[in-house]
């Protein structure tokens, strides 16, 4: 019986295939998820999304297109309807150059730089995201509105910046300076100045560098951060309503003309624009989602 037994029993290198096989498991065990707790986070992520983002997007083209075509249409015939839409294009055509000029610069100072009030700077870029937009606007009233620091001095010589343009791109560009800096500053980081480096040491000057090396270099990233700072100007509101004024077919933006057909009791025309505002957000979106995914293609080609 003793033989028997003994025949049963697995030979070492039976034995050594189980313990791998057995440990192969306890691991695959230890970082999977079981299938109900896939299925409940799964659950709450799809109803989440449906109910905050999906459900709410719909009833604004629901609501939109609730007098049909032709009244869609006809609400982009007003004119206080299309001087919005152009003064947010106007606004993010101004304030979204500046601040990707001023993100490059921002980003290349952080990155490749040593100097005393590093982190203050870095602090700085951030300080947008955390204070509120419409304390931003309030700054802004208090320096060159009619009774602030600079008021009596720009009354004097006819310069307008609160309740004017010149306010709104002002406040614009502070609540969205820091998009583009955020997202070119750790690729900066992370790719290092070596090849700007040997750039130079073959001979090329700084701004030629800087284009061929540099820019190739981060471009997905460039365009990510141009193309977040863009939503944002075209959507803010806080800031921008403390400065505009909210006068009529003068400084009022698409966020702000919302607002103002909304308080009208006009529920189809706030609708409709709304929905133009969220149709270039969708466009935003997926331009966001092609430049992440080219930017993706371009590491793996990079690493290949």
């Amino acid at each position: 019986m003793a033989g028997i037994a003994q025949l049963n029993l697995p030979s070492g290198e039976d034995a050594t295939r189980a313990r791998i096989i057995a440990r192969n498991q306890l691991a695959r065990r230890a970082t999977s998820d079981p299938f109900w707790m896939k299925a409940i986070v799964l659950t709450l992520s799809l109803g989440f999304l449906f109910v905050f983002f999906v459900l709410p997007l719909a009833l604004v083209f629901q609501e939109a297109f609730r007098k049909g075509w032709e009244a869609y249409l006809k609400v982009f015939d007003d004119r206080a309807t299309t001087h919005s839409i152009w003064l947010t294009l106007q606004v993010a055509l101004i304030a979204v150059p500046l601040n990707t000029v001023f993100g490059l610069a921002a980003a290349w100072c952080v990155a490749h730089f040593r100097f005393r009030g590093k982190q203050l700077l870095s602090v700085l870029i951030e300080l947008p995201l955390w204070v509120s937009p419409v304390v931003a606007g309030l700054i802004y009233v208090l320096l060159f509105g009619r009774q602030g620091l600079l008021g009596p001095w720009l009354f004097e010589k006819d310069i307008k910046i609160i309740f004017a343009l010149p306010g709104i791109v002002l406040s614009t560009v502070f609540v969205t300076f820091p998009f583009v800096a955020r997202v070119v500053t750790p690729q900066l980081q992370a790719l290092g100045r070596a090849e700007e480096e040997a750039a130079l040491t073959l001979g090329a000057n700084g701004w030629s560098t800087f284009w061929r090396v540099t820019v190739p270099k981060i471009k997905w990233s460039l365009i990510y951060g141009i193309i977040l700072c863009n939503a944002r100007a075209m959507g803010e509101f806080g800031a921008v309503s403390v400065v505009s004024g909210h006068i009529r077919n003068q400084t009022n933006t698409m966020p702000l003309h919302i607002e103002v057909l909304y308080n009208e009791y006009q529920f189809v025309p706030a609708f409709a624009v709304a929905s133009l505002l969220a149709l270039l957000a969708l466009l935003t979106l997926v331009i966001k989602s092609a430049t992440t995914w080219f930017a993706d293609r371009a590491l793996r080609n990079a690493a290949l």
